[in-house]
């Protein structure tokens, strides 16, 4: 009899098993691209009518686009792994990017999430074969990490340039003298092709990481190849910004402002990722895949090129700030037949907010486990479903600097340091040039704001990683002073008024 019951309990956990190889296989495949430094003012769906982006713009009429995106962070590491924990950087500890060496590669590489579930993670547990191609940043670059059994990424975060620069592969380092988004293309399709060729098809998951179209430093001085670089070897450029004088907090890139050799080598880049999305977009097509395939465009972070005398992203001004410039992301999703096509939502979404609605897209739920993640599904919009009761209220974070916005308003406060508040009436001031903040005729707005900011932080930030509470980071950050002496400052208001 004991012998039967153990038969019996084989043969149902062999079954159980083949039900979740069929669930598996009917899942849809999914190609997550994610670009570095890319404003949604870059792509053509956006508006912008300069920069050639065809392939991009057609996954926006056959999908959804966000109108109003945002990141929780304007630089690379934190909001990567944001985009793949539903975390923020007071919960998951990266506050910063991560400088090139370190934790990244080389004795004391580390990963960053390895204490968090992450949407790969979850992905590989449900039968998904993972692959990355691009650039990673959070850390132990050179070994596959959460489930991938594909992996070519670069050692750093940064990026000189897209010619003659070094990946990872196999554990070991090469120069490709290919432009970086043409070969990360490249090996997306063969990561793609490659599953099809297994012999036992599951559903796949490809992290294509492109760190284009970049727009900083040695990257701008490069010269893009053609064919991306021809539509503007003469353009003008009209919607690249040329302002009048570079604003006072940039404290570098500003050789890059105004510069229209720059204009048109971002622009040139915009356009390398675009074809390489095209490319993607046939493949998909050619294999019968393009049905069952969720396609995700999204950025890390935004980006600005001169706009209100700025360049690049939050880090690059002194003190740091959030902008919406920076945190303004493209976020497009395209799946035939399930995401009606052309929609436009006007909702206000974050990247924290982003795998949450995957996994609800895919009808998986979030993984249970401290801390908490602040994200929202927004998937029943992604199905043709209004967003009921959402709450257009988005938070952001970077070091020493907090912000609360909604359509209406944008509440900045940054701690030890000025100025130290920061309020902006976007209807009447969309590029936030005039602060309100402890104005007589705003007070009751700020106050609100700043209250609904602190509540927020409260409830989600996790101690350990807290700045603002004498929290740590395990990114370096630049801001550790100011932190201390803001810190200080409270402490010794709150001990005179006790």
């Amino acid at each position: 009899m004991r012998y039967f019951s153990e038969v019996l309990m084989a043969i149902v956990l062999l079954l159980s098993g083949f039900v979740d190889a069929l669930d598996a296989s009917e899942q849809p495949n999914i190609v997550f691209i994610l670009t570095d430094n890319q404003g949604a003012w870059h792509l053509g769906c956006y508006g912008n009518p300069d920069f050639q982006t065809p392939n991009i713009d057609r996954l926006a009429a056959e999908g959804i686009r966000f109108a109003n995106a945002f990141a929780n962070n304007p630089v690379c590491s934190p909001t990567r792994a944001t985009y793949l924990t539903g975390l923020t950087p007071s919960q998951h500890g990266v506050h910063r990017y991560l400088s090139a060496g370190r934790l990244q590669i080389g004795p004391q590489a580390r990963y960053t999430l390895q204490d968090f579930t992450t949407l790969p993670e979850v992905l590989h547990r449900e039968g998904y074969v993972c692959g990355l191609s691009g650039k990673w940043h959070l850390g132990d670059n050179l070994y596959p990490q959460d489930g991938f059994s594909f992996w070519v990424t670069k050692p750093h975060g940064h990026s000189n340039g897209f010619l003659n620069q070094e990946v990872l592969e196999h554990q070991k380092s090469k120069t490709i003298s290919k432009h970086l988004s043409e070969y990360w293309t490249d090996r997306g399709i063969e990561f793609m092709e490659q599953n099809l060729r297994a012999d036992v098809e599951k559903p796949f998951f490809l992290y294509l990481a492109y760190n284009g179209p970049y727009s900083l430093s040695g990257s701008m001085r490069e010269k893009v190849p053609s064919p991306w670089s021809d539509p503007y070897r003469d353009s003008e450029l009209p919607s690249f910004p040329r302002p009048h004088k570079v604003h006072p907090w940039q404290k570098n890139q500003q050789n890059l402002i105004g510069n229209l050799e720059a204009g048109r080598n971002l622009a040139g880049q915009v356009t390398a990722v675009d074809a390489g999305v095209g490319r993607i977009m046939a493949t998909l097509k050619q294999h019968g895949l393009d049905e069952n395939t969720i396609v995700i465009y999204a950025a890390d972070q935004g980006a600005v090129a001169g706009q209100n005398g700025f360049w690049g992203m939050g880090d690059h001004s002194n003190p740091l700030h959030l902008r919406d410039g920076t945190l303004h992301i493209p976020l497009i999703i395209r799946w035939p037949g399930q995401i009606p096509a052309g929609r436009i939502e006007e909702h206000i979404v974050t990247n924290y907010d982003f795998m949450p609605s995957v996994l609800g897209l895919l009808g998986l739920s979030m993984p249970q486990q401290p801390p908490k993640s602040p994200g929202r599904d927004f998937s029943p919009t992604l199905r043709g479903q209004s967003l009921e009761e959402w709450n257009d209220e988005a938070f952001f974070e970077f070091e020493n600097v907090r912000a609360i916005r909604n359509p209406e308003w944008k509440y900045v406060e940054r701690l030890g340091e000025a100025p130290e508040f920061e309020l902006y009436d976007l209807a009447a001031d969309p590029n936030e040039l005039r602060n309100l903040a402890n104005r007589e005729a705003t007070t009751v707005v700020q106050k609100d704001l700043q209250r609904k900011l602190h509540q927020w932080f409260a409830e989600y930030a996790n101690p350990e990683w807290d700045l603002w509470n004498g929290g740590t980071s395990q990114s370096r950050i630049s801001t550790s002073d100011q932190i201390a002496e803001g810190i200080r400052k409270r402490n010794a208001a709150k001990a005179s008024s006790d």
